[in-house]
């Protein structure tokens, strides 16, 4: 083989190993669009909040229900495999705001904490709808 054909080979080798590399790196990025439901552990108890989340590139907007709650908006933003978002609500008149911020682990679930200034922090785990 000529040193000419040898070069050949090796950039299309090497092109080859980025578009392979670039294409994990793609299919890393977990749409989140769509309904989920989380599973809280809290010293409140376990509670079964729906989430709607609407994705637009590394930030979300999206709506949270639950029994405690009741009915909010949330906003958020997703870097890689880490999620962060805010629900801010009113229960019985004063100000609540839930931070969760958890690991996506698949296209389908996540898990991670929530914090709740002093109303008893916690932990979660999703699925998809």
């Amino acid at each position: 083989m000529s040193s000419h054909a040898r070069w050949i080979v090796w950039i299309i080798a090497a092109v080859f190993c980025i578009d392979a590399a670039a294409m994990r790196t793609q299919s890393a990025k977990v749409d989140l669009t769509g309904s989920w439901t989380f599973t809280v552990q809290s010293d409140a108890g376990t509670s079964n909040p729906m989430v709607t989340f609407k994705q637009n590139g590394e930030k979300f907007t999206g709506h949270y229900s639950s029994m405690l709650v009741g009915e909010a908006e949330l906003t958020g933003v997703v870097k890689g495999q880490t999620i962060e978002f805010t629900v801010r609500a009113e229960v019985q008149g004063a100000p609540l705001e839930l931070k969760y911020t958890g690991t996506i682990e698949s296209k389908d679930s996540m898990k991670g904490t929530l914090t709740t200034g002093g109303f008893g922090d916690g932990t979660f785990t999703a699925k998809r709808n």
